[in-house]
């Protein structure tokens, strides 16, 4: 702690670090060019991005500067921020490096902070480390002992023990689109200013062997919404709960501690344990309900060609935000081959396609070439290639309009609008979901226009596109690929087997 003469009015000394990635054991590895590329900053810069109208780095941190600044004076002793598209594990090379500056700072400033606020995702691995977070943790408890320690994290956090244990106040996004980041930042601000006051938290975590499709944690709706839904009645009844995180967990992980988990932070132990079981007696009585619902590649090829309903597709299994590459061409091709019409198609990860288009120029007529040197051993980026005219072109430097980009600086390196037939599809150099609408306006291409809309993503297109399109006008394609909610698909190496949906013996308790 800080020493008992610092001048009250300068506030508290607060460390900032973060390292928010989610990764796909299945996808190629991460390395330190996929951060930088993304968001690594470090030092004053976290502060001053998180201060600017259009941040590089995701709410979180924003949104905990934010409150922080309006809760009172504070010093902020900001380290190192480490995000990145979601990936395969991150190269030990590089997390060691990441390690030893936050080591570094936070042994700088040891005996003089008050407290440590810390951006995880919760679903990181390195190619030596299952548990990234945890280690994160571990070290930081380590060099500064009981500081008081606030942890974000996603809700599709793979949760282990230590995740838990090491922290004193767990705070995990509510909202499935991520539409609460910076509230969850300001939330962990608070937290934080009671745990310096003098208050102590307490924690209870429950995990299920419910290992739930990605498709079936909407929070709008469905079984998993009912679980957040119901821990948030409940807190707001109990003023000894000071948060109640639902965490759904991240399949393609494959990690010993992947399973459903129920989080509560409170003022009393017995009151953490007794809301921590009612959500997890809750979750398992939905069980049945977590499984994956998608329309066959022929359907889809069929209301898109042949319905009068305006519609997003949704390429659910090559979903960049999951660790997809984002170029497969099974819908892509299936229309174009159908003669689909007033169709767009995006962000298809392509950067020799999207470098020859700009080479070529607007207007200019060509054979496009999907994939042309891709892996030989990639069993879902497969060739593809069209006539095709390029009809926009930009340097894809974005500011996202909506749903979890919105407000972000992105970069999507150069990016081309091509079309071929009906169908104009988006093609960008820097791999990114397609989840903001921005991604095609931006080229002048008109969403609200289209008759159809295919888009790289699992599920944040929802907050991004649900101006144009309604629950109800959702179809989620069930097609090959790095992200797909079939379960069954996947060689597993470290899931706790049994679990649901793959194994119908599970049990709990």
């Amino acid at each position: 702690m800080a020493d008992a003469n610092t001048d009250a009015a300068a506030g508290p000394r607060i460390a900032l670090l973060g390292f928010s990635i989610e990764c796909n054991r299945f996808a190629p590895v991460a390395t330190l060019r996929d951060f930088e590329t993304r968001c690594l900053i470090g030092g004053a810069a976290i502060v001053a991005d998180a201060r600017s109208a259009s941040p590089v780095a995701l709410g979180e941190m924003p949104g905990f500067v934010t409150a922080m600044d309006e809760g009172g004076p504070w010093r902020p002793v900001p380290i190192l921020l480490a995000m990145a598209e979601p990936n395969g594990p991150v190269e030990q090379d590089a997390f060691d490096g990441f390690m030893a500056q936050w080591r570094a700072g936070l042994e700088a400033a040891a005996g003089e902070l008050d407290g440590i606020y810390c951006v995880l995702h919760g679903a990181g691995l390195t190619t030596g480390d299952l548990d990234p977070e945890g280690t994160i943790q571990a070290m930081i408890r380590e060099v500064c002992g009981a500081v008081p320690l606030v942890c974000s994290y996603d809700l599709h956090a793979n949760v282990s023990d230590r995740m838990v244990a090491l922290t004193d106040a767990f705070v995990g996004y509510r909202t499935n689109p991520h539409l609460d980041m910076r509230e969850r930042g300001a939330e962990s601000a608070g937290l934080l200013r009671r745990l310096m006051a003098g208050e102590r938290f307490f924690r209870a975590h429950r995990r299920l062997p419910i290992v739930a499709p990605t498709v079936s944690m909407l929070t709008a709706h469905g079984p998993y919404a009912e679980v957040i839904d119901l821990g948030q009645e409940l807190q707001a009844n109990d003023a000894r709960i000071c948060n109640v995180s639902v965490m759904g967990g991240f399949a393609y992980g494959d990690t010993p501690f992947n399973g459903m988990t129920a989080i509560v932070t409170a003022t009393e132990q017995a009151a953490a344990d007794a809301l921590a079981d009612t959500l997890a007696q809750a979750a398992w009585a939905r069980r049945d309900r977590f499984v994956a619902n998608l329309t066959p590649l022929d359907d889809a090829v069929a209301k898109a060609r042949d319905g009068t309903a305006k519609l997003a597709f949704a390429d659910v299994a090559d979903n960049p935000g999951g660790g997809g590459r984002g170029n497969t061409m099974w819908i892509l091709e299936a229309f174009h081959r159908a003669g689909v019409q007033d169709c767009l198609v995006g962000v298809i990860h392509d950067p020799e396609l999207a470098a020859e288009a700009h080479g070529l120029g607007h207007g200019a007529r060509f054979t496009a070439r999907f994939n042309r040197s891709v892996d030989a051993a990639d069993p879902f980026s497969k060739p593809f290639k069209a006539e095709a005219e390029v009809v926009a072109l930009s340097d894809g430097r974005v500011t996202g309009r909506r749903g979890i980009f919105a407000g972000t600086a992105m970069t999507l390196g150069q990016t081309a609008a091509i079309r071929l037939g009906g169908i104009t599809v988006v093609v960008i150099s820097i791999r990114t979901q397609c989840a903001d609408p921005a991604f095609f306006e931006h080229l002048g291409l008109d969403v609200g226009a289209a008759r159809s809309v295919v888009v790289k993503s699992r599920g944040h297109f929802r907050g991004g596109f649900d101006e144009f399109f309604d629950h109800a006008r959702i179809v989620e394609v069930d097609c090959p690929g790095l992200t797909s909610p079939i379960l069954s698909r996947f060689d597993w190496r470290h899931l706790p087997r049994p679990v649901l949906p793959i194994d119908a013996e599970a049990r709990w308790p």
